[in-house]
């Protein structure tokens, strides 16, 4: 849902898989693509700054694609599934990429400090995030901000089942109507949400001049889409999912900036780090997983992928014997980009 809920990556999967886009036809010009070159490994290749060549794995190669506007005033339309199928989609999520939200939370948690009393979490989702903040951050109220009332619920009932309740509230906003009255912050967390809104560097102004000195923006961008089958699959052409991936790519989908510049001209100083799945969901949340996500694309892909293409995409989406249940060789490749920009202390803007 553009406008402010991203529904959370942590909920990893995925705001760019709601999208049905318009005819790709049109200009789309959202930037950062879904690049297929990938370094691998946390912290170790993190970069500091901005470099002009960073590409997702933080080496050097740009596979993104080259213009850099966001598109979201352009012709493409975007349709959204139901807000109880997002949730299962984006449930199944959290389930699949929980080490990778440990890991990115503990990293901003470590930099937000012990002293952290208020947290935003801006496209909140199903509270996935929120969850996670409310338990590392003892101490701190978390705002849950969604533009979308069914999933406001859905966090208020996590954080309950959580025994973090008394610490999550929720506020109902639309970023792209302008920012909540959340007060001062000192951590503002947007997972897959921020790359939704029509005009983002409006909205990390308006985080900057909430931000308390020495309090933290994280931003956490899905690298690609997610990706799940060998190349040669027994059937058909070698490379479905590539193709698969390409037409989602050129209807821009998951794409997003390099939101380093945009967090650097608001006066924070800013790293990115990589974090990548480094173990394998159980077989049958793969299998779900999996299952869950190519549904999803399938009928858009189907418009522009060859017949035969589109046949074995139906073979894997059956109940036959070739189908994901009765695959063994389903292999996740997943990773999250995390920018953590900081106010320095005894600064306000």
């Amino acid at each position: 849902m553009p406008g402010g809920s991203g529904h959370g990556l942590e909920a990893l999967s995925a705001h760019g898989l709601d999208h049905q886009h318009g005819d790709d036809g049109d200009d789309h010009s959202h930037g950062r693509g879904q690049g297929e070159k990938r370094g691998h490994g946390h912290g170790g290749d993190d970069t500091h700054g901005h470099r002009g060549n960073s590409g997702h794995g933080h080496g050097g190669d740009d596979t993104h694609g080259g213009s850099h506007g966001h598109g979201h005033g352009g012709d493409h339309s975007h349709g959204h599934v139901d807000d109880a199928t997002l949730a299962e989609m984006l449930e199944i999520d959290a389930q699949v990429m929980a080490p990778v939200l440990a890991d990115l939370v503990e990293q901003v948690a470590e930099q937000a400090g012990a002293g952290t009393t208020r947290v935003v979490d801006l496209g909140a989702g199903t509270g996935v995030g929120t969850v996670a903040l409310a338990r590392r951050l003892p101490d701190a109220e978390v705002v849950a901000v969604d533009r979308a009332p069914a999933m406001l619920a859905r966090v208020l009932t996590a954080a309950r089942v959580a025994g973090v309740g008394d610490r999550v509230r929720t506020l109902e906003a639309d970023l792209g109507q302008g920012w909540p009255d959340t007060g001062e912050v000192d951590l503002v967390w947007a997972s897959s949400s921020l790359h939704e809104v029509p005009d983002p560097a409006a909205v990390l102004r308006r985080a900057a001049d909430v931000l308390a000195p020495g309090g933290s923006v994280a931003v956490v961008e899905m690298d690609t889409l997610p990706r799940f089958l060998p190349d040669d699959l027994g059937r058909g052409r070698p490379g479905l999912e590539v193709r698969c991936h390409d037409v989602l790519a050129r209807a821009g989908w998951n794409s997003y900036q390099d939101w380093t510049p945009y967090l650097a001209a608001v006066g924070l100083e800013v790293s990115r780090h990589r974090h990548v799945l480094e173990t394998q969901p159980q077989a049958d949340l793969l299998v779900r997983y999996a299952r869950a996500f190519l549904q999803r694309i399938r009928d858009y892909v189907g418009q522009h992928l060859p017949a035969e293409d589109l046949a074995v995409l139906d073979v894997l989406l059956g109940s036959g014997p070739e189908s994901l249940e009765s695959r063994g060789d389903l292999a996740l490749q997943a990773s999250r980009t995390l920018w953590l920009a900081t106010r320095p202390p005894g600064v306000r803007r």
